[in-house]
């Protein structure tokens, strides 16, 4: 999710939503164990929980809690709003304090962070007591740590699929992609895309827009040729494998051999998405948060989307971005147990298909995603939604995560710029993140 969805509130706004239920069950004059007569239900336990929300409204749907509200009287709800960069700014102080909210959500390599610190309480004793795990992907265990522990539960999920630009491959009489091409079937075809229109020697239109980013950028590339970033612990780099080196310089080379155009084009531009959407590129990487943006901004555009290519090993690599959930360990256990209420509403069928019209992300109820709107472009959303079930994964997560990716994202640059060569930019990547993650054994 974009943190560009902020809202412009510069403080915490603490917002009380409902009332707590007041009526009281009828009591008999006669004792009804005594005259068999069965007893009242007792009325639901009345509960206190605090959800934090950062970037409000325009991250998290308001249906879904209004609607978690009316189902439950009985739990006193206050929303914490705030804009995301101040939400997780003084999450930090409450989190030390012990006043956090009782539930709310970040980055998922955030909430695992937590979960070995002991501030997120393990899920895993509430999914496997109401959860049926065949209802929901695999997506559901994001936040799953290599303790066996759940820390979290997916705000939604953001995948990658392959998205093209109709109009250039048909003008170009070329055939449109299919969810068996490999990266070479893209590289070849991207090639055959890229054209100098007016002349001056220099590409204007290009096949394929890379990114210099993590998800939709140098990870699904170090992955292409069967190669890793971590290895399946989330404890040791693998940059200096010869497959991730291979991965990556095939990624430098969209730019080296002016398949893809370069990072000052695509600032120009507006970035990969806004290239691609303005007919400059053919083909990109694309979020599937990013349709929200496109289909507003550019409503004629005529595109679609495939699966991810399949790599040279013939396996498929699927990135996806979640934020989660997280219930406060630190909380009371009235407000634990209220807060699970909200995940399991929040995981429901009813909650999960507004997620689902939505258009912001993908949910993890397998029934909700089947109500993913496929008359809106891209039409294709099985794109999605398929690659997360067939090949799903994280972008290597563990609780260093942003540290080891901040310190490897420079470099990446280097080397998308045609600064620093493939074999000598892995290595120093190499040497950096295995520093980090000794560090935080």
């Amino acid at each position: 999710m974009k943190k560009s969805l902020m809202t412009a509130a510069a403080s915490l706004l603490v917002v009380s939503l409902t009332a707590c239920s007041t009526g009281k069950t009828g009591e008999s004059s006669t004792n009804p164990a005594a005259s068999g007569t069965p007893q009242a239900s007792k009325a639901p336990k009345e509960m206190k929980l605090k959800i934090g929300l950062p970037g409000s409204y325009d991250v998290t749907k308001k249906e879904i809690i209004d609607g978690f509200i009316a189902k439950f009287p009985n739990i006193k709800t206050e929303i914490v709003e705030a804009p995301w960069g101040d939400f997780a700014t003084k999450i930090t102080t409450e989190i030390a304090g012990g006043t956090a909210p009782d539930i709310w959500f970040q980055e998922n390599a955030v909430i695992l962070g937590y979960g070995s610190r002991g501030v997120a309480e393990d899920l895993t004793p509430y999914i496997k007591k109401d959860l049926k795990e065949a209802d929901y992907i695999s997506g559901l265990y994001a936040a799953k740590a290599s303790n066996g522990k759940v820390y979290g539960i997916p705000h939604g999920i953001n995948p990658v699929a392959l998205a093209y630009n109709k109009k250039m491959f048909t003008d170009a009489g070329v055939p449109l992609p299919t969810d068996n091409w490999t990266y070479q079937d893209m590289i070849d075809t991207a090639k055959k895309l890229t054209k100098d229109t007016n002349g001056d020697g220099k590409p204007d239109q290009y096949g394929f827009a890379a990114s210099v980013g993590i998800t939709q950028g140098w990870y699904p590339w170090a992955r292409s040729q069967g190669g890793q970033v971590l290895d399946e612990s989330k404890t040791k780099a693998m940059f200096t494998d010869p497959k991730s080196i291979a991965g990556i310089k095939a990624w430098a080379d969209l730019v080296k051999t002016g398949i893809s155009p370069d990072a000052d084009f695509l600032k120009v531009a507006g970035g990969e998405w806004k290239a691609f959407a303005s007919n400059k590129a053919a083909m990109f990487f694309m979020q599937y948060s990013n349709q929200a943006l496109i289909n507003k901004e550019f409503a004629s555009l005529d595109y679609d989307t495939v699966m991810m290519p399949k790599g040279a090993d013939g396996k498929r690599v699927v990135p996806i971005v979640t934020n989660s959930w997280v219930i406060f360990s630190k909380a009371k256990q009235d407000a634990k147990d209220a807060a699970w209420e909200f995940l399991k509403y929040y995981l429901s069928e009813e909650a999960q298909t507004v997620l689902a019209k939505s258009g912001a992300s993908i949910p993890v109820q397998k029934n909700a995603i089947t109500k993913l709107d496929a008359n809106a472009n891209p039409k294709n959303k099985k794109a999605f939604s398929e690659g997360i079930a067939q090949a799903g994964v994280t972008t290597d997560e563990n609780p260093s995560w942003q540290e080891w990716r901040l310190a490897a994202q420079p470099i990446f640059v280097d080397i998308l710029g045609q600064k620093l060569a493939p074999e000598e930019g892995m290595k120093q990547i190499q040497d950096k993140v295995q520093k980090v993650l000794d560090q935080n054994k």
